[in-house]
C-alpha cells in the first residue's frame, strides 16, 4: 500500500512539474533545467558510487561525451537517433572503463576517474584541432527550453524508477554484501566484478544522456565548455549532502544546492570556487550520512551510531547476503 502511495504522490509531483513552463519565463525554466539536470545526475552518481562506496569522478567525462555526440551529429542524424548513439558510446566507454578499473579500490579508483575525465577531454581536443581543424562546434536543432526541460524530467523519473527497482532487487541486495565486505561477497558466491560493472554502466548511461540533452542549451559547444570539472564535484556533493545511497537522497541534496550555487556563482564569482571546496569539506565532516541518514539518526536518538541509519551497514550486509544465499 505504501509503495502505491508513493507512486500515486511521484506521479502526480512530475505532474505538476511538466506544467512549469506554460507559466514560468526564460529565466525561471533554465533554473529548472540546471535543477533538474543535477538532481538526475546526482541520482545517477548515487545509483553506482552510493550503493557501492566507489567514489568516481568521471561523472564529466560521461556528461561531456553525450554533449559531445550530439555536437558533433545534429546535422547529420535525426535527434532520436543522436540520443541512442550518444547512450551506446557511453555505454562503450562504461564498459572498458569499468572492465579495466573497477578491481581498484578507494583513492585508486578516485584518481583514475578524475584522470579519466581529463583524458576524455584531451583527446577530443586534439581530434578536434588536429583531424578537424576547429576547436568546437555549432549545435542546430528545433528544441526550445521546455522541450529540453520535459526530456530532463523523463530522464529524472526513469532514473529514480530504476534506482527504486535496484533497491529491491537481487542486484540491491548484492550491492549492499559488496559495499559491507568483497570477501563475504565473493564467498556466497557474488559475482563482484559483473555487478559492479553493470551498475556502473546503467549509471554511465543515464549520466551520457543528460549532457546529450542538455547540449543544444549551449549552441556552441567545445571541450572546456561540457568538460568542465566543475561538474563532478558539484554532483558529488548534492549527492552526499542529500543522501547519496537513499533513493530521494540526491534530489534533496541537488536541489538546495544548485540554487545556492546559483546564487553564489551570482555575487561571488571571484570566491567561488573556495566556497565550493569550503562547503565540501563541511559536508563530509558534519554529514557524513546525509540529510536522510541525519532525519534517521535523529528519529531513533537512543540507537547506537550505525543503527541510527535505519540498519547498520554490517547488519544490512549479513541480512542481504543470506537473502542472496537463499
Amino acid at each position: 500500500m505504501k509503495t502505491i502511495i508513493g507512486f500515486a504522490v511521484a506521479a502526480i509531483a512530475f505532474g505538476l512539474l511538466a506544467l512549469a513552463p506554460f507559466y514560468l519565463d526564460a529565466y525561471g525554466i533554465g533554473l529548472l533545467i540546471g535543477m533538474t539536470g543535477y538532481v538526475t545526475l546526482a541520482s545517477a552518481w548515487g545509483l553506482f558510487s552510493g550503493r557501492t562506496g566507489y567514489v568516481s569522478l568521471a561523472t564529466v567525462a560521461f556528461f561531456g561525451i553525450g554533449a559531445y555526440a550530439v555536437a558533433a551529429l545534429n546535422e547529420t542524424l535525426p535527434y532520436p537517433v543522436i540520443l541512442l548513439v550518444a547512450a551506446g558510446i557511453g555505454l562503450v566507454v562504461a564498459l572498458i572503463v569499468g572492465l579495466a578499473t573497477l578491481r581498484l579500490a578507494g583513492v585508486y579508483f578516485v584518481i583514475f576517474t578524475f584522470g579519466l575525465a581529463e583524458l576524455i577531454r584531451q583527446l577530443v581536443t586534439w581530434f578536434e584541432t588536429t583531424v578537424t581543424g576547429t576547436l568546437g562546434r555549432y549545435i542546430f536543432l528545433p528544441l526550445g527550453p521546455e522541450h529540453i526541460y520535459w526530456q530532463l524530467l523523463a530522464l529524472c523519473a526513469v532514473t529514480l524508477l530504476i534506482t527504486w527497482w535496484v533497491d529491491r532487487s537481487r542486484l540491491g541486495m548484492a550491492l549492499r554484501v559488496i559495499a559491507d565486505d568483497e570477501v563475504v561477497a565473493s564467498h556466497i558466491g557474488i559475482d563482484i566484478a559483473r555487478t559492479k560493472i553493470a551498475l556502473f554502466v546503467i549509471s554511465a548511461v543515464l549520466i551520457t544522456l543528460v549532457g546529450a540533452i542538455q547540449a543544444p542549451r549551449w549552441t556552441y559547444v567545445e571541450p572546456a565548455i561540457v568538460f568542465n570539472p566543475t561538474v563532478s564535484f558539484l554532483t558529488l556533493i548534492m549527492a552526499l549532502l542529500g543522501g547519496a545511497a537513499r533513493l530521494w537522497g540526491p534530489a534533496l541534496g541537488a536541489i538546495p544546492l544548485f540554487i545556492l550555487f546559483e546564487w553564489l556563482s551570482a555575487n561571488f564569482p571571484n570566491h567561488y570556487s573556495i566556497l565550493l571546496g569550503l562547503l565540501f569539506i563541511v559536508i563530509v565532516f558534519l554529514l557524513p550520512r546525509g540529510v536522510v541518514g541525519l532525519l534517521e539518526r535523529l528519529r531513533a536518538p537512543s540507537a547506537p551510531l550505525d543503527q541510527a541509519a535505519g540498519t547498520s551497514a554490517p547488519a544490512q550486509g549479513k541480512a542481504a547476503s543470506q537473502e542472496v544465499r537463499g
